[in-house]
């Protein structure tokens, strides 16, 4: 159809030029509209009782639109609707849109297979899932069991967005990503309790081209967790809190882990979290250096924050690590540029880097940190360990780079 149309345009550019015809012409001809043709999920049997697994119509709607030959859309009405867990496998024959106006109710049994994602979409390009509607993962029906389903997961999609979107109570993470490119997420509302375990809002590994904006995380884990062999994130105008805040690892702990590069986290706002901008790699040997570099954090607010800026090299969570020894990941090339706000702790930035490789080229810029405790003389202060960089502008705490 598009040929045809370049063609017909072509062609009347000529007639146009040969005639001295009037350019106005072309001006009046209007391209042809692209439909969309609809999958309801209630016309392949779904049943909006929040009680009825509704997996194999999801599955027959998916099927249809993923092989029609032009735009799609499976259409979720409102309502409640459980789906058990399901793959949603490409490659589709176009542009395929999931809308997701009611809300999906997760089970609460637990996965009887290795797969351990609710709603999987996989091998798919130009993808588009929105609707506004709700992921309901039920996850106080599980917490502290195992195993347990993350809610959404994506592997091996290019192209798509996720966008206008709200997930609750996650079993375990809300969000994962595993070998992706070119995705971007907005206007999505990922929440969960503070205490609720491992609720990661999106994790990303071995994905690149990954856009997030606009998205407001409440969880009980990381807000967003970037882990080995991404590259080229973008986060912006993201509000964390309450949770871990926005994470670089942990990395370096087994072997077969890529390089992490080409982070970006602009214009976020951090209330109530644990941690604020980390960067965690394990005290353990590998075969191999590995890189985390091209780091800019710039233009973050904290408010309330119990560890605002850190690197941790030495990262153990439980305290009972063994064979610990000098991390082998080389961390450099970190910039942090104009940031402000409220510490709960009395060390505001923790740098401890690796005493074998050293973090390399760490530059803080116009830096405001000051203590939540109202009326406090109480003075933080800054810790920095194997750290080597430069440091610029107003410094509060004194910079130790």
């Amino acid at each position: 159809m598009a040929a045809r149309w370049i063609l017909l345009v072509c062609l009347l550019v000529c007639i146009v030029e040969a005639q001295g015809l009037s350019p106005l012409i072309l001006a009046r001809i209007s391209r042809p509209r692209l439909s969309v043709r609809l999958f309801n999920v209630e016309s392949y049997g779904a049943i909006a009782d929040g009680k009825t697994d509704n997996s194999a119509a999801f599955l027959k709607a998916w099927d249809e639109a993923c092989n029609w030959g032009g735009l799609s859309s499976i259409v979720v009405p409102h309502g409640t609707y459980m789906l058990k867990q399901v793959v949603f496998s490409g490659p589709c024959k176009g542009w395929t849109t999931f809308e997701i106006r009611g809300v999906l109710k997760a089970p609460t049994d637990p996965p009887t297979s290795s797969e351990r994602t609710w709603i999987n979409f996989r091998y798919v390009n130009q993808l588009n899932v929105n609707g506004g509607g709700t992921l309901d993962g039920q996850g106080a029906l599980v917490w502290g069991h195992k195993p347990v389903y993350m809610t959404m997961g994506f592997a091996f999609v290019t192209n798509s967005y996720v966008h206008n979107l709200r997930s609750s109570n996650s079993q375990n993470a809300h969000f994962a990503l595993f070998a992706c490119e070119n995705m971007t997420f907005t206007n999505i509302m990922l929440t969960a309790p503070r205490d609720s375990p491992n609720t990661d809002g999106i994790k990303i590994g071995r994905s690149k081209g990954i856009t997030i904006k606009d998205a407001y995380i409440a969880t009980g884990d990381d807000c967003i967790a970037i882990i080995s062999g991404t590259k080229k994130v973008t986060i912006s105008n993201v509000f964390c809190g309450p949770g871990h805040g926005i994470s670089v690892g942990s990395l370096g702990k087994h072997d077969n882990e890529v390089d992490v590069k080409d982070i970006s986290v602009k214009n976020c706002t951090f209330y109530g979290t644990y941690n604020g901008l980390r960067i965690k790699t394990w005290a353990s040997p590998l075969n191999h250096t590995l890189k985390a570099s091209n780091f800019v954090y710039e233009d973050i607010f904290f408010k309330d924050v119990e560890h605002p800026i850190i690197i941790d090299q030495e990262y153990c969570p439980g305290h009972h690590c063994g064979n610990m020894v000098p991390s082998s990941v080389q961390i450099s090339n970190v910039s942090y540029k104009n940031i402000q706000g409220s510490c709960k702790n009395d060390v505001a930035v923790s740098f401890k880097c690796s005493e074998k490789l050293p973090c390399q080229n760490i530059t803080m810029e116009d830096i405001n940190l000051w203590s939540s405790s109202k009326g406090s003389k109480r003075r933080l202060t800054n810790y920095c360990s194997h750290a080597n960089g430069a440091s610029y502008g107003k410094q509060i705490p004194l910079s130790c780079i």
